[in-house]
C-alpha cells in the first residue's frame, strides 16, 4: 500500500477483550477488503483477548474472515503496540523492549469493536483526551447504549414506546433474590434474559416457563453482573433501520429491513447472525406499506436524536399486529461485515459497503474536537 502520499491515514481498532472479539474481527477484515486504498491507508491495531494492543499487518488483516465455519481472532504474538499522543493528535508506535520504533500518525479512528472496552465509551473517552477524530457515537451516547436497562431508562425519558422489562444489578440478586423474582413475576412469558452490556446475541436465553428463568439469569450473569429481563414479544415482526448522523443536517434514515426466522419459536441469536445455515431471511427492503415504512424510519431517526447519536446506529424497532411501533434496541456500532444488515440497507439505498465506509470516515473527519 504505497504510491498514494495523499492519503488519509486510518486507524482501524479492532479485537477486544468482549466476547465479541471474532465478531470484530470480521468486521475488520471485512471493512480492509472493501476500503478504497486509493483514499485511504489502512493502520491496523488489534486488541487480544487478554487487552494487549498489537500491530496487524494490512496483508494480514484482509485475511480475517469465516474459515471453516470458524471466525478470526487476534494473534497474541504480534508486536506490541502503543497509542501515543503527538502534534496535532496521535499515532500508533510499535514498542520493542523498552524502545519505540515505526511511530505512524493518524487523521481518524475507526473503531470496529463490539461488545464492552470499545462499544461502551471508554475507548471513545481515549480518543477524546488525545484529541483524535474517530467514527461514531461519542461517549455518553455509546456507554448508555451499550447498558439496555441505561437506554431503556433515557428512551421512555424521551418519550419513545419500549416494552416492560427488569433490571438486576449483582447487589440484588446477591441479597434480595426474592424480590428480584417478585418484580420479575409482574412481566408476561416469554421473556428474554439479556447480559445488560453486551451484543450479537450472546447470553442470551428465551424463557417461556418460571423453572427456565433462574438458569437463564445466572447464563446471562456469566456474561455481564447486571442483567435485563424483556417482555417478549409476539406475533410482531422485526425490523431494522439504519442511520447516518451529518453533523450539519438532520441524520439521514434507510428503507427498514426485516428480520425472517423460518421457525415460528427461533429467535435472532449468535449463529443465526455470523453463522446463518438457513435460519434466518433478511429481506432488504422490508415489505411494507410506504405508510408504515414511513412511520417506522421517523421512530428510528427521533430515537437516534433523542439518544444524541453521532455518525452512525442501526435501530431495532418491533411492529406489532396493531400496527404499532415499538423501539426494542438502539446500536451505536453495528454489525458492520458486506452481509450485515446496516451495510445492506445503505447498499439497497445506491450506497455501495466501500462508499459506504468512506462516508462514515468523512463524517468523523468533519466532526469538531472537543465538546460538541
Amino acid at each position: 500500500m504505497t504510491g498514494h502520499p495523499q492519503r488519509t491515514r486510518v486507524a482501524l481498532v479492532f479485537g477486544g477483550v468482549s466476547p465479541e472479539h471474532p465478531v470484530s474481527c470480521l468486521t475488520a477484515g471485512s471493512v480492509a477488503r472493501a476500503i478504497d486504498a486509493e483514499r485511504y491507508q489502512v493502520i491496523g491495531v488489534g486488541i487480544t483477548t487478554d487487552g494487549a494492543w498489537v500491530r496487524i499487518p494490512t496483508d494480514e488483516l484482509i485475511g480475517f474472515e469465516v474459515k471453516d465455519g470458524h471466525l478470526p481472532q487476534v494473534a497474541e504474538d504480534r508486536p506490541a503496540a502503543l497509542l501515543v499522543p503527538v502534534d496535532g493528535g496521535a499515532a500508533i508506535a510499535t514498542r520493542v523492549e523498552d524502545r519505540l520504533t515505526d511511530l505512524e500518525p493518524f487523521d481518524v479512528a475507526f473503531a470496529l469493536l463490539h461488545g464492552p472496552y470499545g462499544e461502551d465509551g471508554t475507548i471513545q473517552g481515549l480518543f477524546e483526551m488525545l484529541g483524535v477524530r474517530y467514527v461514531g457515537a461519542g461517549v455518553a451516547a455509546s456507554a448508555i447504549g451499550m447498558d439496555k436497562d441505561l437506554m431503556k431508562r433515557s428512551m421512555a425519558a424521551a418519550g419513545l414506546p419500549v416494552g416492560p422489562w427488569v433490571a438486576i444489578t449483582p447487589s440484588e440478586w446477591t441479597h434480595d433474590q426474592a424480590g428480584c423474582l417478585a418484580r420479575i413475576a409482574e412481566l408476561s412469558y416469554p421473556l428474554f434474559v439479556k447480559p445488560a452490556r453486551g451484543g450479537s446475541s450472546l447470553g442470551i436465553s428465551q424463557v417461556d416457563a418460571i423453572e427456565q428463568l433462574i438458569p437463564a439469569i445466572e447464563a446471562a450473569r456469566a456474561l455481564d453482573p447486571k442483567v435485563v429481563i424483556e417482555q417478549g414479544f409476539t406475533g410482531v415482526r422485526e425490523i431494522e433501520c439504519a442511520v447516518l448522523g451529518d453533523p450539519d443536517r438532520q441524520p439521514k434514515v434507510s428503507q427498514p429491513g426485516e428480520i425472517v426466522m423460518h421457525g415460528a419459536s427461533a429467535f435472532y441469536d449468535f449463529d443465526a447472525k455470523y453463522l446463518p445455515e438457513d435460519q434466518v431471511r433478511l429481506d432488504v427492503p422490508a415489505k411494507l406499506d410506504p405508510a408504515v415504512a414511513d412511520q417506522l424510519r421517523d421512530l428510528a431517526r427521533r430515537t437516534f436524536v433523542a439518544m444524541d447519536v453521532e455518525g452512525l446506529a442501526r435501530v431495532d424497532l418491533f411492529l406489532d399486529a396493531d400496527g404499532k411501533a415499538w423501539v426494542n434496541e438502539l446500536n451505536t456500532m453495528p454489525g458492520f461485515t458486506r452481509t450485515s444488515m446496516f451495510p445492506m440497507m445503505w447498499a439497497e439505498a445506491g450506497l455501495s459497503y466501500s462508499e459506504l465506509i468512506g462516508t462514515l470516515l468523512e463524517l468523523a473527519l468533519r466532526r469538531p474536537l472537543g465538546l460538541r
